[in-house]
């Protein structure tokens, strides 16, 4: 006769508890969890069911940004580039220019009259604008070089140069605003490329999109130079603002920077136990560890101003002095702290800004919406009504086709769905539109592995088996099919989970969870359930 073992047992009855007490937090109010939250100790939280299903844009409503890069500045900057590459080559060359380089709307010219010297610059000028001759093709070169009258040359940006610069300062900027807005405490925003040079931003859960423009629009590059002393050349100065000397104060800096927020690797907020407020505690890589030591060792006892930087649109940047204070000693190991009165909220979005780098260009904000709760309850009510009757179609089936095995099937298949609930409540899943549909598609796979099973069991009966004979055996023969076939499936859900974004990665989520619940319910907790009904009833003939 075949048995189950009791730790097995022990196990299965343990995973059901769980489901139930952690999916159960999902029935609570906002005002439930987060004051259940506060009374758990932090280490605790994990152990103790507080948490619910993010709910996502869909279904919740949030903000929808549609950001537009500044295509322009793009250009210019590439042209600029162009120009000191261009300037640097000349140089290096020895061969002079008949005047200076011009800066054109998508490229340079310039005269060089020696025709000998035009004859030993021109190899290199064409290897400078060379195409990388793996990936890119003569239709895709990236600069076009013409040759005129007297001399004058003229290098272009193509409009292949141009949207291969634009689709790296999108994937770039997608990039940065993923690392801005992850760490806010937001679960899955669905961030992707929406036509040629806007980035689309959508976030469940929020109710002022001016605070998703205030951390996503700025630049918020840093910079560490010495505030600059008496007598100092003009030539090398600037005056900028100095918001912590007052309205209005500026604050005059040395041009050159000591280092620069690149060689940033952390940037984290604290409270500052010392002057109230909080600061942000900084490290940095060796390179910039090494050059702000040296300075901070040469310049001991001067100010030290540190400098933020926003590109706005059109290129136009703006710098200001959030702190300048005094090196009391060198700083050699590369750590440091700002303070610049900031509250909680500054420190935290200046520490996200900085940690995840600078956006390449400046972003303008072109659509600018709350997708309202009205919409996500009318997406939620018909998405349970889709649950609900799928699941009451399933159920009925499963006890007119297999009698009690058909209840047994039931009750896992509850257990499955609560299983789902709570993995996505305790990993922080959201649950989306898609998801539901997620859901309902993985009590289908759920219900066949039981059909699979059942069919093989009612096999091996007709064939003479005893009862426990049968059973045993028809779970061995389905186990091998239903493995092969949720393995073919949560590789193809896995690649969509990967792959995917937004809605459609909520569905995968959803979908590989249901795969891996359904090996626990439909085989192992089902097997259980029925060895126990068998010990309990002691059958003479198969139920079904």
């Amino acid at each position: 006769m075949f048995r189950t073992s009791p730790l097995k047992t022990a196990g299965v009855i343990l995973l059901a508890l769980g489901a139930i007490l952690f999916a159960w937090p999902n029935l609570w109010s906002k005002e439930t969890r987060d004051a259940v939250q506060k009374r758990i100790p932090a280490a605790l939280q994990i152990f103790v069911p507080h948490k619910a299903m993010p709910l996502g844009l869909d279904l919740q409503g949030g903000a929808h940004l549609l950001f537009e890069l500044d295509s322009q500045s793009i250009i210019r900057q590439a042209a600029e580039q162009l120009r000191n590459d261009v300037r640097e080559l000349f140089r290096r060359e020895g061969v002079a220019l008949g005047g200076g380089i011009t800066l054109q709307g998508r490229g340079v010219s310039f005269r060089v009259p020696d025709a000998a010297a035009r004859a030993r610059i021109m190899p290199r000028l064409r290897e400078l604008i060379q195409p990388n001759a793996l990936i890119a093709t003569a239709a895709q070169a990236p600069y076009t070089l013409t040759e005129g009258d007297g001399g004058a040359i003229q290098i272009a940006i193509t409009d292949a140069g141009v949207n291969e610069r634009i689709g790296n300062a999108v994937s770039r900027s997608i990039e940065v605003i993923r690392k801005r807005i992850d760490p806010s405490g937001v679960t899955e925003p669905n961030i992707q490329r929406q036509g040629f040079d806007r980035v689309l931003v959508q976030v469940p859960g929020v109710t002022n999109a001016q605070e998703i423009i205030d951390l996503v629009g700025q630049t918020a590059e840093l910079e560490f130079r010495f505030v600059a002393e008496p007598g100092a050349n003009p030539a090398d100065t600037e005056v900028v603002s100095y918001p912590e000397g007052g309205q209005g104060a500026t604050i005059t800096i040395e041009k050159n920077v000591i280092v620069k927020g690149d060689d940033l690797t952390d940037a984290q907020a604290a409270p500052d136990s010392q002057r109230g407020g909080w600061l942000l505690n900084f490290r940095f890589n060796i390179k910039g560890a090494r050059a702000f030591g040296e300075a901070t060792t040469k310049g001991l006892y001067r100010r030290l101003a540190i400098v933020l930087k926003d590109k706005k649109p059109g290129g136009v940047e703006e710098k200001r002095v959030i702190s300048a204070p005094t090196v009391q000693s060198p700083i050699t190991g590369g750590q440091g702290q700002i303070t610049g009165n900031f509250d909680a909220k500054q420190a935290n979005d200046l520490a996200v800004q900085l940690r995840s780098g600078a956006l390449p260009v400046a972003l303008t904000v072109v659509e600018q919406r709350v997708v309202g709760p009205g919409l996500g309850q009318d997406s939620i009510d018909a998405g349970k009504t889709a649950s609900y009757v799928a699941a009451i179609l399933v159920c009925v089936f499963m006890l007119i086709s297999y009698g009690v095995f058909g209840v047994i099937a039931n009750v896992a298949l509850l257990i499955h769905v609560l299983m789902i609930i709570a993995l996505m409540s305790l990993i922080g899943a959201t649950l989306t539109l898609p998801g539901i549909a997620g859901i309902v598609l993985t009590i289908g796979t759920a219900v066949d592995a039981n059909v699979l099973i059942y069919e093989r069991i009612r096999e091996e009966a007709k064939l003479g088996r005893t009862i426990p004979s049968a059973i045993d055996a028809g779970f061995n023969r389905a186990f091998a099919t239903i493995m092969d076939s949720n393995s073919t499936m949560a590789i193809a859900a896995l690649i969509l989970m990967i792959m995917g974004t937004g809605p459609v990665k909520g569905f995968a989520v959803v979908f590989v969870l249901g795969i891996l619940t359904t090996v626990v319910t439909a085989v192992t907790m089902t097997r259980m359930m029925i060895a126990l009904w068998y010990q309990w009833m002691r059958p003479k003939t198969m139920p079904f």
